[in-house]
Order: structure tokens, then sequence, then C-alpha cells
């Protein structure tokens, strides 16, 4: 099954390229499928990685929390099995 990780930040105001580059940055223990990292407005980063797994549970590689000063809030997370 293909399971996506969904990973999603939104910077401190005026943070938004230095959260964008701590996200394209981050090295993972392994290579997922596929990786997309995106941005919006407010500051916000988007990060999807892609995972061959067994199921939706497994544990997977995950990036981080970023240092609390570069984030407005908590870091948001949502997991998606592939249904195509």
């Amino acid at each position: 099954m293909t399971v996506a990780l969904m990973w999603e930040a939104r910077a401190v105001d005026g943070r938004g390229n230095e959260l964008l580059e701590w996200a394209r940055s981050r090295v993972l223990e392994r290579e997922p499928l596929r990786r997309e990292v995106l941005r919006a407005p407010q500051d916000r980063v988007l990060v999807i990685t892609w995972w061959e797994a067994g199921s939706l549970t497994e544990e997977l590689p995950e990036l981080p929390e970023p240092a609390q000063d570069l984030i407005a809030r908590p870091v948001h997370r949502w997991r998606f099995e592939s249904v195509t």
C-alpha cells in the first residue's frame, strides 16, 4: 500500500522563506518514494511524502518540529492511504 504523510507548518510572520528552506534541507533516515514541498499564503509550508508501507499506521520517517521561534503554532500532521 502507498501511504502519504502530510506535514504542514505556519512560520512566524515574515519567516516563511526560512521555514521553507528548513523543510527542504531536512534529511529523513530513508528516502520516500516521492517528496513535494509547497508553500501557501500566511507563510505556510506543506511537505508531502509518499511511502510503500504495510499499513496506514506503520512507523515511517517524519519531519520533526522546527525550532519554536520559527513557527507560529504546532505542526499539523495527517496520514492518507492511496485508493487509486
